[in-house]
């Protein structure tokens, strides 16, 4: 057995053991714990529910889910804390729920033209919102195609590339010719080049297509290679993953999160674009069954080892053509997970209706 299905196995068999007495011990103690960052005793959960039990019939039932696994008393003679998989019970519980205490569905963020401004936008207001830490991805196409190419003289030497690729991104590429062109030899590259690279991804373009145009260049065949390098070149660029992030000193107001050296490295994540991608590859490849792909990874389940000590809820947006993005809100395990994914469906609602628009002025 892998260790994989011996984990789900245990979680389980551990589960089968929780009656609805416990359920709603564990309950309380999560909810009593996530307002208040303070470990939880009995005494506060006999008057926290509804069960008219005795602190020590509490006391025996917090043991069981202490011995179980779903709480842990942190020192001696303080109350209990939640575990991860107590917190993982707890949000399982909350993403089955069928009716939901939604946020209020107000616009969260402006009109605007630009994607990236929009998205910069919405790492912002979530921030703002949560006051943890967030990400935002610009949308991810498998593969980039050209929708557009322009040269323009710089000077007698230089030339610069604009290339437009999917999702509107636009890169400019200064290219090397090294001798003069006129205006009519600039204008039979751009009719050239937009002729066999328009709608084509980086996977097209390979030596037989190069080959093919350096033969229509004729006795232009070496500049037409230094500017063909260059245009690869800002596609290559146009392919990397733009990742904004908003509200990383947040997490400095959560003592629980660790010390000082583990926060360090948790901000380090936030700047190290490798790492940021091993989540967002996670998010986009599994398929969680929930509305937009919200996914919820507590502490050891997330795929940045920095970000153990966290809870981090993932949300996807899509494009019409495919093109899908990431939203994550990375904050404390005691972390309002309700408000969290409420406040993620309703931004991820708002993004489609702010992309649907977008696309019917654009038709």
């Amino acid at each position: 057995m892998s260790a994989n299905n011996k984990e789900k196995g245990d979680k389980v068999q551990s589960e089968e053991k929780l009656d609805e007495r416990k359920k709603k011990i564990l309950k309380a103690v999560i909810a009593n714990y996530l307002e208040t960052g303070e470990p939880v005793g009995s005494r506060t959960i006999s008057k926290y529910t509804d069960l008219n039990l005795s602190s020590a019939t509490i006391r025996n039932e917090m043991a069981d889910l202490e011995e179980l696994g779903y709480i842990i008393q942190p020192h001696t003679s303080a109350g209990r804390i939640p575990t991860d998989m107590g917190y993982r019970f707890y949000v399982d519980q909350l993403m089955q729920e069928k009716e939901e205490v939604e946020e209020d569905k107000g616009t969260l963020l402006e009109r605007v033209d630009r994607l990236e401004v929009l998205l910069k936008q919405v790492a912002q207001v979530l921030a703002y919102n949560t006051n943890y830490a967030t990400m935002v991805t610009a949308p991810k196409y498998r593969n980039k195609q050209i929708k557009f190419l322009q040269l323009s003289q710089v000077d007698d030497e230089k030339l610069v590339a604009v290339i437009v690729v999917d999702g509107d991104v636009v890169k400019n590429q200064l290219i090397d010719v090294n001798r003069p062109l006129s205006n009519e030899e600039v204008l039979k590259f751009n009719i050239l080049l937009n002729t066999f690279l328009q709608g084509a991804s980086l996977q097209d373009i390979n030596l037989e297509l190069m080959h093919t145009m350096r033969n229509q260049a004729g006795e232009y065949g070496d500049i037409l290679e230094k500017i063909f390098n260059g245009i690869t070149d800002a596609i290559h660029e146009a392919e990397k993953l733009e990742i904004y992030t908003s509200g990383t000193t947040n997490i400095l107001k959560y003592s629980e999160i660790g010390d000082v050296a583990k926060t360090s490295a948790l901000l380090e994540a936030f700047e190290d674009k490798e790492e940021l991608n091993q989540l967002i590859d996670e998010s986009l490849s599994s398929d969680s069954g929930n509305e937009h792909g919200i996914q919820v990874y507590i502490g050891e389940e997330a795929p940045v080892q920095n970000m153990k000590d966290c809870s981090i809820v993932t949300a996807t947006y899509e494009l019409s053509e495919g093109a899908k993005g990431t939203i994550g809100i990375i904050g404390p395990k005691r972390m309002d997970y309700k408000k969290v994914v409420s406040t993620l469906k309703n931004l991820t609602e708002e993004l489609d209706t702010i992309f649907k628009n977008s696309e019917k002025r654009g038709e």
